[in-house]
């Protein structure tokens, strides 16, 4: 073999690996599907690791904000819960939860984007909820020039979401058919690409959180994602 074409292999090795390595979310598996459930003390959300949400968009610590996120997973679907501390809601007028808000992240609400292509990673979900019970699913595609277009997709979620007010905190419960994320069966072992977000308070004074910065206006910087992983716990 010769020197060039030893080195070409371990680049494409290199690159190949580099897209299977960062920050990795590990969720444990759930025996059976449950009712949505907003309160992180039940049964079913003590058996979730909790991650959490405490730096804006540039990686600027918001402690005050800090958001709290379990996730499970079963054979046919993936449960996510976040628990959100706000000083003041920015809501929607008159919401409709029984089909989908487009356009919902001009309001507060909690978000996740789950890919499982590795090849392409301008290919991935979005998934967004409201404290209202709002909802809104997307087929992004950056390689297309508007791919907010991707909101007439449906995955099949279902929401859950109450306001503490007394609190000041609110919760939102997100259940995801497992094959809206990815072609392959869940098993343990899977691992998708991921990031999280929220979008908190009115336009004045606006705070938008991610699990891992993008380090940019959007939201929408694939090769900042982490990693999630199916684990059998």
């Amino acid at each position: 073999m010769s020197g060039f074409l030893r080195i070409m292999i371990l680049l494409v090795a290199y690159t190949g690996s580099s897209f299977a390595s960062g920050p990795t979310i590990k969720i444990a598996w759930a025996e059976r599907d449950v009712a949505l459930d907003t309160n992180p003390s039940s049964p079913f959300w003590k058996g979730a690791n909790a991650v959490f949400m405490d730096a804006n968009s540039r990686g600027k610590p918001d402690p005050e904000y800090r958001t709290e996120i379990r996730m499970r997973w079963t054979t046919g679907n993936l449960y996510i819960l976040y628990v959100c501390p706000y000083e003041e809601l920015n809501l929607k007028p008159n919401p409709q939860t029984a089909a989908e808000t487009n356009e919902l992240w001009n309001w507060d609400v909690a978000e996740a984007f789950i890919g499982s292509d590795f090849k392409d990673i301008k290919r991935y979900k979005e998934f967004e909820i409201s404290p209202q019970g709002e909802w809104v699913d997307l087929d992004i595609d950056l390689n297309k020039p508007h791919h907010e277009d991707g909101w007439t997709w449906n995955s099949g979620m279902e929401v859950s979401a109450r306001i503490d007010r007394a609190a000041h905190v609110w919760y939102g419960a997100m259940r995801i058919p497992y094959s809206a994320i990815d072609p392959r069966p869940a098993a343990p072992g899977n691992i998708l690409r991921i990031n999280l977000f929220r979008s908190q308070g009115p336009p004045s004074a606006r705070h938008e959180l991610a699990w891992q910065a993008p380090m940019s206006n959007t939201f929408h910087v694939p090769e900042r994602f982490g990693l999630l992983e199916l684990v059998k716990k």
